[in-house]
């Protein structure tokens, strides 16, 4: 069978078995297939219909000199290519890099200019790679301590306000209502609604309800880090949801508590973390199966 006879039965997708053959032992056959793969993809439609030779060499006829209708074909390739190219930038620039973590779970990210990160649990963390080089900022929710390099600037934007800082280390939690930010090392810049302060190393800004405040701290890092959850006059029902989400635990307590806890926990070992919380308050506690722990009044 002619070259002409077994492209236009590819075309129409007509050809036998031995003539698929054929036409696939032709030198340029993996050409023909990616010119009109190029085409269906361009065009939106992996099933879009490719035209017949028939209506393909009407339309070279046309025209009176024969170079012309390839000059314009590879015109439309080099068109594709170019299309092609800039799709393939758009993508790229457009690169997310993503981390989540679940409940009880933290993970350590290393960002591409080796400032490191934290993630605590139930937080996300987004930045785009690509442009990393030109513009460090990164999107939270939840919580994460961050170890920058010193360089360009450095921005954190969370739901309640954004943090800004040229090399130092800090702490940012925004979850729910409440939007935290401790510096550790450096200088930091925080700005919510229309405001912005500075907040040096050895202080640590609150905004809750709409209120800021500005308090020192003596640590030097969040205790979450060392594995442990630390309670400054905290009403007892707060304390027993941080037990239940660090330990993934269901906890039963009398609905008559109205005490207040100072003190803390530790991440890993259950039966210690409910000695640290119970005792002080004259409480018991016992773990049950399936994740279940009560909490009562001691016996007088």
């Amino acid at each position: 069978m002619e070259k002409v006879d077994l492209i236009k039965k590819w075309l129409n997708n007509d050809l036998s078995k031995a003539e698929l053959e054929a036409f696939n032992a032709m030198e340029d056959a993996a050409l023909y297939k990616e010119i009109v793969a190029e085409a269906q993809r361009f065009s939106g439609a992996t099933n879009a219909k490719v035209p017949s030779y028939e209506a393909f060499d009407k339309k070279l006829s046309e025209h009176k000199n024969t170079r012309t209708p390839w000059l314009k074909i590879i015109s439309g390739m080099a068109a594709v290519l170019v299309v092609g190219l800039a799709l393939f930038t758009l993508i790229n620039n457009n690169k997310t890099t993503s981390f989540r973590t679940d409940l009880a779970e933290k993970e350590q990210i290393t960002l591409p200019d080796n400032s490191r990160v934290d993630l605590n649990e139930l937080s996300e963390l987004e930045f785009n790679s690509a442009k990393w080089r030109d513009n460090r900022m990164l999107n939270l929710k939840g919580e994460a301590f961050f170890d920058v390099e010193k360089g360009k600037r450095f921005d954190v934007n969370t739901n309640l306000g954004t943090v800004s800082v040229l090399g130092t280390e800090f702490n940012v939690l925004s979850r729910d209502s409440i939007f935290k930010v401790s510096c550790y090392e450096g200088l930091v810049q925080v700005s919510y609604g229309n405001k912005t302060i500075k907040l040096p190393a050895g202080t640590e800004f609150l905004l809750s309800s709409g209120t800021g405040i500005t308090t020192n701290i003596s640590v030097a890092e969040p205790y979450w880090l060392k594995n442990m959850s630390v309670f400054k006059n905290a009403i007892f029902p707060d304390v027993i949801k941080e037990l239940e989400k660090q330990y993934n635990i269901e906890v039963d307590i009398p609905t008559d508590i109205s005490m207040k806890f100072t003190g803390a926990f530790e991440h890993n070992n259950l039966d210690n973390a409910l000695k640290s919380i119970t005792k002080p308050l004259n409480l018991t506690y016992a773990i049950l199966e399936n994740n279940k722990v009560i909490i009562r009044h001691e016996a007088q």
